[in-house]
């Protein structure tokens, strides 16, 4: 017989870390958030430039869609796309240290396309380009406005500033 019942046993803890640029190897990200039961808790560690806006909004969908009970924590840079999983925390922390880059999106496309194709594309990346302030600004319960001044024309905030504004909790490393 064993000493410990599977009562007393320590729950699992999920620990991911979304590092590098959100794009072609996304599948190994969605994959660990996959494992993380449906409305668990797991922690986030944030040391991203970005990427796709794609990748980040897939992202997103899974944290919201699964009602996991996320906690982001940005160790080194949060930056552009990487922000919206980030925001998409229930608990936000940043270091002294901390950087996030807030900008407009950028479309960029190495594909030879037609006319008509390209045209779809910008009407496409104005709607998402519209949109990514007020995303921003609803899974950070912030003012649409501050999120807006921090991405036109574009700014580096620091972890400071994050929690000077309401979005994050300090972590004192020293």
């Amino acid at each position: 017989m064993n000493d410990h019942d599977e009562d007393d046993q320590e729950p699992e803890t999920y620990e991911i870390a979304i590092s590098g640029e959100l794009g072609e190897d996304i599948g190994d990200l969605y994959e660990k958030l996959l494992a993380v039961p449906e409305g668990d808790e797991c922690t986030l560690y944030f040391d991203s430039p970005g990427g796709s806006s794609y990748a980040a909004a897939a992202l997103v969908s899974l944290i919201k869609l699964r009602r996991l009970d996320a906690t982001g924590i940005v160790i080194g840079e949060c930056s552009s796309a990487a922000i919206w999983p980030f925001a998409a925390c229930r608990r936000r922390y940043v270091t002294k240290w901390s950087v996030l880059l807030f900008h407009p999106m950028k479309w960029q496309s190495e594909e030879n396309i037609q006319l008509v194709e390209a045209s779809e594309w910008v009407r496409h990346y104005k709607f998402l380009h519209e949109e990514m302030d007020a995303l921003l600004a609803r899974l950070f319960d912030a003012d649409e406005k501050m999120i807006s001044n921090w991405t036109h024309p574009g700014r580096f905030v620091t972890g400071p500033e994050m929690v000077e504004a309401g979005l994050a909790e300090l972590i004192e490393l020293f």
